[in-house]
């Protein structure tokens, strides 16, 4: 596919969900190694998890921030699904680049609050697609997820595959991301670029995602379920591999064409960002165990077995992750390759420092 070259220093990007996990690590890597970069964060910063997280996060953009003076950073508290406001920050400062990194986050949640991925991931994103129509960007890059996958029973999954049997009403939003900005990216010439995240993990992430919530568990003497009875593997993807591959995609931007038709090609791509090694509940949670003794969070008598029980599958999960990654290394010379334990070792150390334990 062609692409357009896009630089980023001394531009105005607009980076959705900022303060959220993945958003709030871009926002610093920005800072860090894009000169004169110009960034808005939008976040609504709601309770579906612990808002101090999310508070921290933004103290750590403020010292990036500080500590680049030819940089600037400003934050803005605000819904997406807030159409005057989303369209007001488009006018007001005409982004080169937008990242969509806000959603309503989880499968599970999805079955017993169907409102708020309605709200947030398809009225919320097609006010970003009306705003990048009526004040147009270079390149728009959004967040997708492994789980429009759904039940795929092939494996490595490639974004070639079908995906049309999404197992949760969150992975059927995030499919109607992708159609959607198809769409926009045909009839309007928006440069779309759709990423497929697999299982995002590390210091100061989701209290809700497996290695937060079995950590948690744990210290309090609690009991950790394992689902599919230790049967599911996972693709788990280092969140600073997953940052790198969104700032390389946000530098080329599929290229505008026009088709035999005289209309425009949709300058529109899908990719998969994944670790491309899937690991086995089991064995990711004994990682897990071993790296929170090393760093202290746990005792090193700590009697695990007496914590863990095997359960059946949860409604609305899959057995297995597996991204194909070979269109990312093809157009963007890119794959993640943080190993799983230097990865839960890094959340580890952020662990047994964030709650002083």
């Amino acid at each position: 596919m062609l692409k357009t070259e896009i630089a980023l220093s001394e531009k105005t990007i607009l980076v959705t969900g900022a303060a959220g996990f993945i958003g709030a690590n871009l926002v610093q890597e920005l800072l860090r190694t894009v000169p004169g970069v110009h960034i808005v964060g939008l976040d609504n910063m709601n309770g579906y998890y612990d808002v101090s997280i999310k508070e921290y996060r933004l103290r750590e953009i403020e010292k990036s921030a500080g500590a680049h003076p030819d940089c600037t950073w400003e934050f803005v508290r605000g819904d997406l699904s807030d159409r005057a406001l989303v369209e007001g920050l488009f006018e007001k400062y005409r982004f080169s680049v937008a990242v969509n990194l806000a959603a309503q986050a989880g499968v599970r949640y999805s079955i017993t609050n169907p409102d708020a991925y309605i709200e947030s991931n398809v009225i919320g994103f097609y006010n970003i697609l009306e705003a990048c129509r009526r004040y147009p960007v270079e390149h728009l890059v959004y967040a997708s997820s492994s789980s429009v996958y759904g039940s795929n029973k092939k494996v490595p999954y490639s974004t070639d595959d079908k995906v049309d049997n999404p197992v949760s009403l969150y992975a059927a939003t995030k499919k109607s991301n992708e159609l959607m900005a198809h769409a926009y990216a045909k009839l309007y010439d928006i440069p779309s670029t759709g990423l497929r995240f697999f299982t995002v993990y590390g210091p100061a992430g989701r209290p809700d995602m497996a290695y937060f919530g079995f950590t948690n568990k744990l210290r309090k003497g609690e009991t950790i379920e394992i689902f599919n009875y230790g049967n599911c593997k996972r693709d788990f993807t280092y969140v600073d591999d997953i940052v790198e591959g969104v700032k390389r995609v946000m530098q080329k931007a599929p290229a505008k064409q026009t088709g035999e038709d005289g209309l425009p090609l949709p300058p529109y791509a899908v990719y998969n960002i994944g670790n491309s090694s899937p690991e086995n509940l089991l064995d990711f949670v004994t990682v897990l165990q071993e790296e929170l003794i090393r760093a202290g969070v746990l005792p090193a008598d700590y009697d695990f077995e007496a914590h863990k029980r095997l359960v059946p599958m949860q409604a609305g999960d899959v057995p297995v992750t597996y991204a194909d990654t070979s269109a990312l290394e093809r157009d963007f010379g890119f794959k993640p390759s943080t190993p799983l334990r230097e990865g839960l070792r890094r959340f580890a150390e952020w662990y047994h420092e964030f709650y002083q334990v």
